[in-house]
């Protein structure tokens, strides 16, 4: 597994390397970690009036403020990871990073601002999930899972998405432990809007608690039978959880509560659509604590 891991010296990038040098299981497979730091330009005038030489010294001790401790704490666990450091802005460097060297996954601290707030000051991790594809675990707390095994939910809606989703977990199943617990999330309808007017024009529930458990048994098989599939085929066999009312609230809500890790599928949408279009993952990344590992598709 290839990891790309930036990092700034903040005590929300510690938590990510201390994510990464947390997972024991993870270790026993010798993953390729590349830690980066990513210093912003020096204006142009200012390079020049210093020199070439002078600035590279300025970038390297700026960046091993942060690149140092965070190798000393990965050799520690046993890994054997590589650091470097970029110019330019960070969002637009870090993806262009994973792109470049085809990593696996991103992993990532946030200080847990709203989603919509994180947007309008610039917020690094948001403008990463706006600008690569790549599968991104975002940890938005400063305290790291501790168990090897974790908890780990997978939200599925019947979509290709959630079915990436399940895809990427079994391939990487080392990230979660030796023996992770899986449990596949959806969340279907209270139908409380169905209602119909009889014959005063007073609104009435248009199904009976009867056929609203119904049609929530049958939305959760549409949603869960295909993840249930793939898992079967991989000898995985996950707990079940049907949640009801808004998925975003539902899962932020369940995730505090049961998880470690929350697995989404998402459609890859920008930070800005998808914060104005309500997308349940930017729900979920403003509501919640819980590490929420982003699996994105074109």
């Amino acid at each position: 597994m290839k990891i790309l891991l930036p990092v700034d010296g903040s005590d929300y990038s510690k938590a990510a390397v201390e994510f990464v040098a947390s997972r024991s299981a993870l270790i026993g497979t010798e993953p390729q970690v590349d830690v980066v730091n990513v210093q912003l330009e020096v204006p142009v005038r200012a390079a020049r009036v210093v020199g070439k030489a002078a600035l590279t010294d300025y970038y390297t001790d700026e960046s091993d403020r942060a690149l140092k401790p965070a190798l000393r704490r990965l050799a520690k666990a046993g890994l054997k990871a590589t650091g470097h450091y970029l110019v330019g802005h960070p969002g637009e460097e870090i993806s262009a990073a994973a792109v470049k060297d085809d990593v696996d996954l991103i992993v990532m601290g946030s200080h847990g601002h709203s989603a919509l707030r994180n947007l309008l000051v610039g917020s690094v991790t948001n403008n990463v999930l706006a600008r690569t594809q790549v599968p991104m675990l975002v940890l938005r707390h400063k305290e790291t899972p501790r168990r090897d095994g974790l908890k780990v939910g997978i939200a599925v809606d019947g979509s290709k998405y959630g079915r990436e989703a399940v895809k990427y977990v079994l391939r990487h199943l080392a990230l979660f432990g030796a023996k992770p617990e899986l449990t596949l999330l959806h969340v279907v309808s209270d139908f409380a809007g169905a209602v119909m007017p009889d014959m005063g024009g007073i609104a009435l529930p248009a199904f009976s608690e009867e056929e609203i458990r119904t049609l929530q048994k049958k939305a959760f098989e549409a949603a869960v039978g295909p993840a249930r599939k793939l898992l079967a085929k991989a000898t995985v066999k996950p707990a079940e959880v049907c949640l009801v009312g808004n998925a975003g609230d539902e899962l932020s809500a369940y995730a505090k509560k049961k998880l470690d890790v929350l697995v989404m599928g998402s459609h890859g949408y920008g930070a800005f659509k998808a914060a104005v279009l309500g997308s349940v993952a930017t729900r979920v990344m403003a509501r919640s604590s819980v590490p929420l590992l982003l699996v994105r598709h074109a």
